[in-house]
């Protein structure tokens, strides 16, 4: 299985630790990062993350076809400054541990044979859920968002009318918090 070749790999709750160490860092050494943006959005995405792990509540009868569904174990290719991982990553976690799936998380940028395996239309978007059977099958993949919060990310691509960036970020970042997770919740079950 290729995620046997990840450098390391974080349960969520180490993921959230190595997240939180990353902030630190950035503000005690900021010459470390290249660009600075990537400071600002690991900081605001530990944020993010850390209110849903307070807010979200996973669909029982999600669950519970999860639990059904066979043993899987379940792999996340992120990086902590990632937007959509900020707000797709607590709900994939919330599912896997309340349905008793394994979860584990690889960097994206520690792992480029992984993520090169799993590219989207050419690019190394993030984040990336691929579940394995006990025997090391591929089930399925998803990621890196589901498929409404898409649809403004090519809408916005294809005729951005003059938002800047940041002004799509911000439309795309309030569609996740008027969704509540429903549709990754809903996207992934539709796989499994």
């Amino acid at each position: 299985m290729i995620f046997n070749e990840a450098s390391r790999h974080f349960s969520y709750p180490g993921f959230l630790d190595y997240a939180a160490q990353e902030v630190a860092l950035n503000e005690s050494r900021p010459e470390r990062i290249a660009d600075p943006k990537y400071a600002h959005y690991t900081k605001l995405n530990f944020q993010r993350m850390k209110r849903w792990d307070k807010t979200f509540v996973p669909d029982e009868q999600i669950i519970e076809q999860l639990k059904t569904a066979g043993p899987q174990e379940w792999w996340v290719i992120t990086e902590a400054w990632c937007g959509d991982s900020a707000q797709n990553l607590p709900v994939i976690a919330a599912l896997a541990r309340e349905a008793g799936i394994p979860l584990h998380i690889v960097l994206r940028d520690e792992n480029p044979g992984i993520m090169d395996q799993f590219l989207t239309n050419g690019s190394k978007s993030i984040p990336i859920l691929v579940s394995f059977d006990q025997q090391g099958q591929q089930l399925f993949r998803w990621g890196p968002r589901p498929a409404a919060a898409q649809l403004l990310m090519e809408d916005w691509k294809a005729n951005p009318a003059g938002r800047d960036f940041e002004a799509f970020e911000l439309e795309m970042h309030r569609w996740y918090t008027e969704n509540k997770g429903k549709d990754t919740q809903a996207a992934i079950l539709d796989l499994v």
